[in-house]
């Protein structure tokens, strides 16, 4: 049975400040949570229809369908939801390839970005302080699990790229073709924002401009969505090394 107050504070999640004051999120679904349980997160409570996960007996609650829905932000919810602790940042280094977040607010796209990173052997994502919370329900239910094979940091980003030895990479409508140059095993590639891109603060400490070009007739297409355009990105730099 679920109490009126635990629904509360699993409604709270939902919403960033709770999150971080609870320094809590939570995970739907059954793959998501197997992967969460099988990685280093530390599970808080989980709450299932089912008897069907290796969890603590003490830390799981079996409740009804029509408990879950109560909990669940998903319209058809599937079999449980878990509340697990949000991990210290670890320490992280800028050694490989390296993604960077300029501002991106959509957590699908997030989302879909984080499991690009995962995909494509990218342990390390720097994101913007104003870039959507990887904790967010939407951006956790997006990355499939791939959320705990990615470490996600947020930071000041400009500042943080100031201070990097290696090449910086951003992603333009104008830039090197990226089928066409050269590129290197290692380095740090910037997204932007869905709407207006990389910001011009960012822009003035880049150090190359890559551009993926349009081959449609008219060329009338204004963007890609911007984890298309890091899907594109990430098998280019990959596709070299296997080249090489």
């Amino acid at each position: 049975m679920v109490t009126k107050q635990e629904i509360k504070l699993i409604k709270s999640l939902n919403q960033k400040k709770y999150r971080q004051q609870l320094q809590q999120f939570t995970v739907e679904g059954i793959k998501g949570i197997r992967e969460f349980l099988n990685s280093g997160f530390e599970l808080e409570t989980l709450y299932t229809t089912k008897p069907i996960f290796e969890a603590p007996h003490g830390q799981t609650v079996i409740i009804s369908e029509k408990e879950l829905s109560k909990l669940s932000t998903l319209k058809n919810p599937n079999t449980a939801l878990a509340v697990f602790k949000i991990p210290k940042p670890l320490k992280v280094d800028t050694d490989g390839l390296v993604v960077a977040l300029d501002d991106v607010r959509d957590p699908g796209n997030l989302g879909t970005i984080i499991r690009l990173c995962d995909w494509y052997g990218v342990k390390n994502l720097f994101c913007s302080l104003n870039t959507v919370d990887c904790y967010n329900p939407k951006v956790v239910q997006a990355t499939m699990g791939s959320l705990t094979r990615v470490n996600v940091s947020y930071v000041d980003l400009l500042d943080f790229l100031s201070h990097q030895k290696t090449t910086v990479f951003g992603t333009y409508m104008e830039g090197e073709n990226i089928y066409q140059t050269d590129l290197p095993k290692e380095g740090i590639v910037v997204l932007g924002n869905e709407a207006n891109g990389i910001s011009k603060d960012i822009t003035s400490i880049m150090t190359r401009k890559l551009s993926i070009p349009r081959f449609g007739a008219t060329k009338d297409t204004e963007s890609l969505n911007v984890a298309n355009a890091a899907a594109i990105v990430l098998s280019e730099f990959r596709r070299r090394i296997i080249e090489t």
